[in-house]
């Protein structure tokens, strides 16, 4: 086996056989006010919504809140290094942001294998993020995961 397959046998997730319907996934990560400011620098949304006490206190959110798609991030977290895991690939990802997340909240994300269509080599999450009993962010993901070679 020459280094590159080696790397990416030791390296991969799971392959498409390994996967069953139901199997699911966590992560787990509370928000700090660095978080928010990173992520604002990094994708360049600096809304004040997520960044000024003064002006977020006006909304209706009555205080900062997270980016949404920070939350949605730990999604790709889950799917790219626990299930599927490494090798997978993003194909396509519904979001529906259903509450704010704050500094200090810790979400869940969490994805559940719901189809897994051999003939495409693609897979089919339920992907849903919460914040104590509150679900934040609910979707569904779809990612193609490499099959064993041979």
């Amino acid at each position: 086996m020459d280094d590159a397959k080696q790397i990416l046998s030791e390296l991969n997730g799971y392959y498409l056989e390994d996967l069953t319907v139901g199997m699911t996934a966590v992560y787990a990560k509370t928000i700090t006010d660095t978080d928010i400011v990173m992520f604002a620098g990094i994708s360049g949304d600096t809304n004040p919504v997520h960044l000024n006490q003064d002006y977020a206190s006006a909304t209706m959110f009555k205080s900062r809140i997270a980016h949404g798609m920070l939350s949605a991030g730990f999604i790709s977290t889950v799917l790219g290094t626990k299930l599927p895991g490494p090798g997978a690939i993003y194909i396509s990802q519904t979001l529906k942001f259903k509450a704010p997340v704050r500094v200090g909240d810790t979400v869940v994300a969490r994805a559940t294998i719901t189809e897994i269509v051999p003939e495409k080599k693609r897979v089919t999450l339920k992907t849903v993020c919460t914040v104590g009993d509150t679900v934040v962010i609910d979707g569904d993901a779809t990612v193609m995961v490499p099959v064993r070679a041979g």
